[in-house]
């Protein structure tokens, strides 16, 4: 294993500088993380898949963690363009990409936008696609009243909403008989506090309104869709359980009981299964 850790940032076409953790060597895999955090998400996946040999990349989504705080550009394509930057920077090939929640968005968009020629296979955790918010043609999904919510509170008093984010749905903390972690509730305030408020408000239209049905039928390397059915913040029913349709080579995977934020509440489950599917 190479042990040298690198750390950098890609400057973009629209000069935002785009921060990311390039680790290890081997077969890469690319982390893309959900709103409102950051790359430091995926810690819990970097360094087991670092410990097993696999060359581990994340970056931090424009505006949030220690990528430029840019006014522009956050909405589905300027993401995966993001992406895009960081893949042919590194000059990645026979990548495996990862995206939890808004990041699988991201993935997708990416694969359809940008081809899957550096590509061996993509995972779609606790995602949002196809497309979240309630419309004619998706009559199952979730009001816009309810996202337009979210935007109040972020620009009314973002710590508190934060708090009480992650202390709640995000992880299924509020559960009877949940295993409550302090340090995860404060680490994803910190992770979503380092990020911009514009950055926030904006992504909140970008995940929830963003219809990723046309990338997900553009798909064709084998992809591995993954969901707790306990998810309160992409509820399964209107996310994977679609997707997993819509995706010509997928294979889903339900999780009793796991919630929205299960890659670090329940990582053990999640990297070995990540890692089954990685070998098979």
């Amino acid at each position: 294993m190479n042990t040298t850790a690198k750390s950098d940032t890609v400057t973009t076409r629209d000069g935002v500088k785009i921060f990311y953790k390039d680790w290890g060597s081997g077969q890469p895999i690319v982390f893309s993380h959900g709103w409102p955090l950051s790359s430091d998400d995926w810690d819990a996946q970097m360094l087991f898949f670092l410990n097993r040999g696999f060359r581990v990349i994340a970056h931090d989504r424009r505006g949030h963690g220690r990528s430029s705080q840019t006014d522009q550009g956050h909405d589905a394509d300027h993401y995966a363009d993001d992406l895009a930057a960081v893949t042919e920077h590194l000059d990645l090939k026979d990548a495996v990409h990862v995206g939890h929640s808004t990041g699988g968005g991201e993935v997708a968009r990416y694969l359809a936008r940008h081809g899957q020629s550096r590509v061996a296979k993509a995972v779609l955790i606790s995602s949002v696609p196809p497309i979240m918010v309630r419309t004619p043609g998706n009559p199952g999904g979730i009001p816009k009243e309810v996202f337009d919510g979210l935007q109040v509170q972020v620009a009314s008093n973002r710590a508190q909403f934060f708090l009480d984010f992650a202390a709640g749905p995000f992880y299924g903390f509020n559960r009877p008989g949940a295993k409550v972690s302090e340090g995860v509730i404060r680490n994803w305030w910190r992770q979503g506090m380092m990020g911009s408020a514009k950055a926030h408000y904006d992504g909140i239209v970008a995940f929830s309104q963003t219809d990723f049905t046309p990338d997900l039928k553009k798909i064709s390397v084998p992809t591995l869709v993954m969901h707790g059915d306990d998810d309160q913040v992409a509820p399964i029913a209107g996310s994977s359980l679609l997707t997993a349709k819509l995706v010509k080579n997928a294979t889903l995977k339900v999780y009793t009981g796991f919630p929205h934020g299960m890659c670090t509440t329940q990582a053990d489950t999640i990297n070995n299964d990540l890692l089954a599917f990685i070998k098979s």
